[in-house]
C-alpha cells in the first residue's frame, strides 16, 4: 500500500544555486542523490527534493513543514534570525503572535513560516506528534 511508504516533499526553485545555498546553509539539510536539475536531502527520518521550475514559488500555501522537539524550537528560531530568515505572520483564529512565532491551543502549539529564496512557504513547529 503507498501508505506505508515516506512521502518525499517537492519544491520547484528558480535558481537551483541559489535554493542549494539555503537548504544546504542556512536549513543544514544533507545533500544527497543528484538529478539533472534537482537534488534530493535527507532530514530525519524522510527526505525532500528540489528541482528548478518555472514555476516556482507560485504556492501560496505552505509547502513543507518541518516538527521540532519542543526544547529544539527557541533554539532553531534563533539560528534562523542569525542567518536573515524572515518570519512571516498570519491573520489566523485563536493564534497569539510574538515577533514572528505563533502560539495556538493554550500555548501547546508554536510555529514559525518563512520562505526561500523563491517564495516556497516553509513552517517549522511544535506540539504535533
Amino acid at each position: 500500500m503507498i501508505g506505508n511508504h515516506t512521502p518525499v516533499p517537492t519544491l520547484g526553485v528558480k535558481d537551483l544555486g541559489a535554493a542549494r545555498a539555503f537548504y544546504e546553509g542556512t536549513l543544514g539539510l544533507t545533500a544527497g542523490r543528484e538529478m539533472p536539475g534537482g537534488v534530493a536531502y535527507t532530514a530525519g527520518s524522510g527526505g525532500l527534493f528540489v528541482y528548478e521550475s518555472e514555476f516556482a514559488g507560485t504556492n501560496k500555501a505552505t509547502s513543507m513543514m518541518i516538527e521540532l522537539p519542543e526544547g529544539e524550537f527557541d533554539t532553531q528560531v534563533a539560528d534562523l534570525r542569525s542567518k536573515g530568515v524572515e518570519f512571516q505572520t498570519y491573520d489566523m483564529p485563536e493564534t497569539q503572535w510574538d515577533d514572528g512565532v505563533a502560539s495556538m491551543m493554550d500555548g501547546s502549539f508554536r510555529s514559525v513560516w518563512f520562505q526561500d529564496p523563491d517564495g516556497n512557504i516553509l513552517n517549522l513547529g511544535t506540539g504535533m506528534g
